[in-house]
């Protein structure tokens, strides 16, 4: 792969290495064409429903935070923007581990409906780079919902004295709650290589959001270390301190389960 980072807001070069990166398993691959055939009309329904409720949600409390702003509050917000995405970023990895490592595609409900997409892209990266917006945020505005219908219940609810005490911490969640529904959409544009709008690239180059040659080392086999997905910043840190390969020590301990394993059935699959 390239030695040096492509300068800010280009859009990269492939070299060999790289584009055999792009090329990996791939679309042909067995399992990734039958993972990909298990994506059903009514898991497509179920994502379009989230995803119009949720961004009519995220628009909605985001007007009411901004009726209700104050200059004064400015270093508390700017605070709770940084606290929001570092916490996204770690529900991410822990989320998007305990998806790779454990559970399997033949689980009732959660094994077609959320643990086949992780499936499907170790052996076909890029496949997220085909899929839209629906079928790429479609989970994490399910997952978001319950907290976004819970502050516009409080807005409506509460007295705007109690809204302005609690502004701070709303921005708070309300930022944590923004970079966990995109998060997806943020990992699909590190696995995008034309096309990105420059904006996208340069928060990808200042590290604001997830850089594409930074997650490429998640997606070296066994897919092991660097879950975070949504900023990456915690990756290094808990790399360092063994974070996933403790949990995943203390986990086969106590149920015998190994690791990856089915993750590792789909990947041999050769028809």
């Amino acid at each position: 792969m390239a030695g040096a980072e492509d300068g800010p807001g280009q859009q990269p070069e492939l070299d060999e290495d790289e584009a055999a990166y792009c090329r990996r398993w791939g679309a042909q691959h067995a399992g990734a064409r039958e993972l990909a055939a298990l994506y059903s009309p009514g898991k497509r329904f179920q994502e379009w429903c989230c995803v119009v409720l949720c961004l009519s949600l995220i628009a909605h409390n985001l007007v009411h935070l901004l009726l209700v702003a104050r200059w004064e509050h400015t270093p508390l917000v700017m605070l709770g923007v940084v606290a929001g995405a570092l916490i996204a970023d770690f529900l991410s990895g822990l989320v998007h581990w305990g998806a790779d490592t454990w559970g399997s595609v033949e689980l009732p409900i959660v094994g077609k409906a959320f643990i086949r997409p992780f499936r499907e892209h170790h052996i076909d990266p890029t496949a997220i780079t085909r899929h839209d917006f629906i079928e790429t945020n479609g989970d994490n505005c399910l997952l978001t919902l319950l907290p976004l219908l819970n502050m516009a219940y409080k807005f409506h609810t509460q007295s705007p004295e109690a809204l302005e005490q609690l502004y701070p911490w709303e921005c708070f969640i309300f930022c944590l709650i923004l970079f966990g529904t995109f998060t997806n959409q943020i990992h699909k544009w590190s696995h995008t290589y034309f096309g990105l709008p420059c904006w996208v690239t340069l928060l990808q180059d200042w590290h604001v959001i997830l850089p594409r040659k930074h997650h490429r080392i998640h997606h070296v086999s066994p897919h092991e270390t660097y879950f975070c997905i949504t900023t990456g910043w915690l990756n290094y840190p808990l790399e360092k301190i063994g974070f996933w390969r403790r949990l995943e020590d203390l986990i086969q301990g106590l149920t015998g389960e190994k690791p990856r394993a089915d993750d590792m059935k789909w990947a041999q699959k050769i028809k």
